[in-house]
């Protein structure tokens, strides 16, 4: 194992304790013989002994006697150029690093195939959620043109708290990081990177062709307002923060961003930390799987259910697109993709303010599907909120910039998945 964090502290006590039912239901007997740690002499939670702690990487990498490699460090380095090295040696590696397999899925692969050696990263995405493993085994026949999900459990935490109590988004971040759930610095999770690195690996899977992370369009939760949460309430919808992929022939949109979601939809009722992934495929249809996306165990979980499927697999699986650094010169990833959109103006209190809104999103292609007054809460302007149907992103903002800004003013807009 390489790191013994939370994550490789689960791991290492879910192994102790289910090491005899794993021997009894899949003859393995699966032992960890050196743990790489930064501080050998640090105090940790788990009672790991004191013989099998390292900071010397090339004792697990040098030993020929190990014939897998657990990596739990996260970040990108050095895990990146540990897990190539354990690769090239032909050591089969388990990571639920997702930020690795993002920004380095090329450099692991490419090791993987000169050592012959298996990478498997379930746990990389969505936790205890297997979601990997359905798209690589059960979906095979299925031309998957979307894969749309909650993909990070603090900002659905966030989010489901601002919706359920109508807090503002730095109180409730405030309570996430106090019980644990958020970092210190947020920025990874509000600010969608955590979910941008999870979506090009599950958009990459699902469309069979690899999706680099510098295609996902990303936009966080910082600036969410209670306000629009509860308009979006008041007209069925609940707002999360979607990862969001989809291929129409050799064309894809790939982003990150929040976005109301009808609150019949199946993403809807996704609560607190939770995660889903809603898929669609030609075959199967509609499909969803949930559950806990984060977590020591549920990631340990997902880590050892990858070590046993190794062992038991000796073949290893290698992606079936050409796994480069650059999108395939044949595809394409779009920056005017298709949706809906909330959009709430600040509007004069005189007549012709709703045809005139009205009149410049019509120019430029974009209909209208809800329009909603509400009732003032100060002297500056009335709340109007208009939701539309589908439409270019590049149109709805055309649209918008064309409102004359003497008759109403943009205060906010969302985009709309779902519909």
């Amino acid at each position: 194992m390489m790191g013994a964090g939370n994550v490789g502290q689960g791991v290492w006590a879910l192994l102790e304790s289910t090491r005899a039912e794993i021997l009894h239901r899949h003859s393995l007997d699966i032992r960890v013989k050196k743990i790489l740690v930064r501080d050998a002499s640090k105090k940790r939670e788990k009672d790991i002994p004191p013989d099998l702690l390292t900071q010397n990487a090339d004792e697990i990498l040098k030993d020929k006697d190990i014939s897998l490699v657990v990596e739990c460090m996260g970040g990108e380095q050095p895990a990146t150029t540990l897990m190539v090295r354990a690769l090239e040696s032909g050591k089969i590696v388990v990571t639920a690093n997702k930020m690795a397999v993002a920004l380095n899925w090329h450099l692991l692969d490419a090791a993987a195939r000169r050592g012959n050696a298996g990478l498997h990263f379930e746990a990389s995405v969505c936790g205890a959620i297997p979601i990997i493993r359905t798209l690589n085994d059960s979906l095979q026949v299925n031309r998957i043109d979307l894969v749309m999900g909650i993909v990070n459990g603090t900002t659905n935490y966030i989010l489901s708290k601002m919706s359920d109590e109508m807090r503002p988004f730095d109180e409730v971040l405030l309570e996430a990081q106090a019980l644990g759930l958020a970092e210190p610095d947020p920025a990874s999770d509000v600010e969608g990177f955590d979910a941008a690195y999870k979506l090009s690996v599950l958009a990459s899977l699902a469309f069979h062709a690899r999706i680099p992370y510098k295609h996902i369009f990303r936009e966080g939760i910082s600036r969410v307002q209670v306000t629009d949460i509860a308009a979006g309430k008041d007209l069925g919808y609940r707002l999360k923060l979607l990862a969001v992929g989809k291929r129409q022939g050799n064309t894809m949109d790939a982003r990150v961003h929040p976005a109301f979601v009808p609150e019949k939809h199946p993403l809807a009722s996704v609560q607190g930390a939770y995660n889903a992934v809603f898929l669609h495929g030609d075959a199967c249809g509609d499909m969803m799987l949930y559950g806990r996306g984060a977590g020591a165990t549920p990631t340990a979980g997902a880590i050892l259910s990858d070590v046993i499927y190794a062992l038991k697999h000796h073949e290893p699986l290698y992606p079936s697109f050409q796994n480069t650094a650059e999108l395939h010169a044949d595809l394409s990833v779009t920056d005017n993709w298709q949706c809906g959109y909330y959009i709430r103006f600040s509007a004069a209190n005189r007549p012709g303010v709703l045809g005139h809104i009205a009149t410049k999103l019509g120019e430029h292609g974009v209909s209208i599907s809800t329009l909603f007054q509400r009732k003032a809460e100060s002297e500056h302007g009335v709340p109007i909120i208009v939701i539309t149907h589908k439409a270019n992103e590049k149109d709805v903002h055309a649209a918008i910039s064309a409102v004359d800004t003497n008759i109403a003013q943009v205060e906010s807009s969302i985009r709309v998945e779902g519909i």
